[in-house]
C-alpha cells in the first residue's frame, strides 16, 4: 500500500533540498548554460549533502533510500529553478541497474563514485531508427574470445562529455533461438572505437546532447552488467525510475513557473487592482496547481511501488506519472507566459526558455502516445495495432 502523507523524513529532505536549491536559483543555473559549462558547483555541493547517491545502498556509500527519495531532490531542485538533469541518468538509471543487477566489483567500481559525485555515468538506449521502439535496437554486441565487440550507433544522450562511462543498451544474440536480445554494457567514456558528436538543440540546457559511435569497440567480459539472458527485466529496472524522475523533473519545473506567475499577479496592478484577482487569471494558475498536484501524487504512487519492489505496478504508475506530469508542466509553462504577457517572454524573468524545456518533459525519455499505447494495452488489454 502506498500512503498519502510524506514522513517527517521527507518532508525534512524536502525542505533541505529546497534550501539548497534557493541558494542557487534559477540565475545561476541560466548563468553556466551562457558560459556553456556543466552545473559544477551545486552537483558537488549536493553531493556532499549526501543527495546525489541519496537512493543508493548504504554499504557503497549512499544514503540507503530509494527513487522515492530521489525524486523529492530532484522536484525541489527544479522548483527552486536549478534542476540536475542528471540526477534521471546516473544514480537513477544507472546506480539503480548496477546496485540491482551488477556483479560486487561493478559495486565497488562506481557506486560509491556516483553517489559522492566524483563518478558519472550517462546512459544510451535511444537510436537514429529506433525511437521509442526499444524491441528495434541495432547496437550489437558480439563474442570474440572472452571479449565483447560493440557496435553501433546512439542519439540524444546527456552529458556523455562530462561522464566517465556511459551504460549502453545493445543486443546479443541469444544462442537457443537465435534472436537478439538486449543486454547492458558498461563503455568507458575513452575507449577505443567509441567516439561522440555534439547535436546541434534550441533547447537551452546545462547538459549537452550527443550522437555517439561505437566502431567494434572491445570490452572486456566484466563490461556486461547483470545476466546475459535477464534481458528486458533489467532494462526496465533502469526506465521505470527513470520515468519517475522525469517526472520530478516536470513537476519541479511546472511549480517554477506557477510561483513566478503567482508573484507576478500579486505584484502586478491593473486600475488599482492586482491582476490575481481577476478570475481569468486567478482560475488557470489554480488549475496548473491542481494539475502539478494531481502528477505528484502519480508519482509518488509509482516510486513507493519500485522501491517496494513491485516492478509489474511501478511500471504502469511510472508511465501514468510521466504522462500526467508532461502535460501539467506544459499547461503550466504556458499559462505562467501568458500571465506576464509580454514580460513572459524576455530573459529578465526567465521563463520563455521553460516553453521549450517543457515540451521535452512531453517527448522524452518516451512519447505520451508511447505512454498511451502502454495503457490501453497492458492496463485495459485492448489489442495492438502494430
Amino acid at each position: 500500500m502506498t500512503t498519502l502523507i510524506e514522513s517527517e523524513e521527507h518532508q525534512a529532505l524536502r525542505k533541505a533540498v529546497s534550501a539548497l536549491g534557493k541558494r542557487y536559483g534559477r540565475e545561476y543555473l541560466t548563468r553556466v548554460i551562457a558560459e556553456g559549462r556543466y552545473p559544477t558547483e551545486l552537483w558537488q555541493e549536493a553531493a556532499k549533502l549526501g543527495y546525489l547517491g541519496v537512493n543508493l545502498p548504504e554499504e557503497y556509500g549512499g544514503g540507503g533510500g530509494g527513487i522515492a527519495e530521489l525524486s523529492i531532490v530532484l522536484e525541489e531542485l527544479g522548483a527552486s529553478g536549478a534542476p540536475l538533469l542528471m540526477l534521471v541518468v546516473s544514480p537513477a538509471i544507472c546506480g539503480t541497474v548496477i546496485s540491482r543487477f551488477g556483479t560486487e566489483d561493478q559495486k565497488r567500481t562506481w557506486l560509491p563514485g556516483l553517489a559522492d559525485g566524483t563518478k558519472l555515468m550517462a546512459f544510451g538506449i535511444t537510436e537514429p531508427d529506433a525511437g521509442s521502439n526499444s524491441h528495434r535496437i541495432t547496437t550489437t554486441a558480439r563474442r570474440d574470445g572472452d571479449d565483447w565487440l560493440l557496435t553501433g550507433r546512439k542519439v540524444f544522450i546527456s552529458g556523455v562529455d562530462h561522464a566517465d562511462a556511459v551504460l549502453i543498451v545493445g543486443r546479443t544474440e541469444d544462442a537457443r533461438t537465435g534472436r537478439l536480445k538486449p543486454c547492458l554494457f558498461i563503455v568507458p567514456r575513452d575507449v577505443e572505437g567509441f567516439s561522440r558528436n555534439p547535436i546541434d538543440m534550441e533547447l537551452s540546457a546545462a547538459e549537452k546532447q550527443w550522437e555517439l559511435v561505437l566502431d567494434d569497440v572491445r570490452l572486456p567480459a566484466d563490461a556486461l552488467v547483470g545476466d546475459e539472458d535477464a534481458g528486458l527485466l533489467q532494462l526496465f529496472a533502469g526506465l521505470n525510475p527513470e520515468r519517475v524522475m522525469t517526472a520530478a523533473f516536470a513537476i519541479g519545473m511546472g511549480r517554477y513557473a506557477v510561483a513566478k506567475a503567482l508573484e507576478y499577479a500579486r505584484e502586478r496592478t491593473v486600475w488599482k487592482t492586482p491582476i490575481g484577482a481577476h478570475q481569468a487569471i486567478a482560475h488557470p494558475l489554480a488549475q496548473a496547481h491542481i494539475d502539478l498536484e494531481l502528477a505528484r501524487l502519480m508519482m509518488q504512487k509509482a516510486a513507493l511501488l519500485y522501491d517496494a519492489g513491485d516492478d509489474i505496478g511501478a511500471g504502469e504508475a511510472a508511465n501514468m506519472a510521466k504522462y500526467a506530469a508532461g502535460e501539467a508542466c506544459v499547461r503550466a509553462v504556458d499559462q505562467a507566459v501568458h500571465t506576464l504577457g509580454g514580460n513572459g517572454l524576455t530573459r529578465e524573468f526567465g521563463l520563455a526558455s521553460l516553453i521549450i524545456g517543457a515540451r521535452v518533459a512531453r517527448i522524452a525519455p518516451v512519447s505520451r502516445e508511447m505512454i498511451l499505447n502502454y495503457i490501453s494495452h497492458q492496463t485495459l488489454g485492448l489489442p495492438k495495432s502494430y
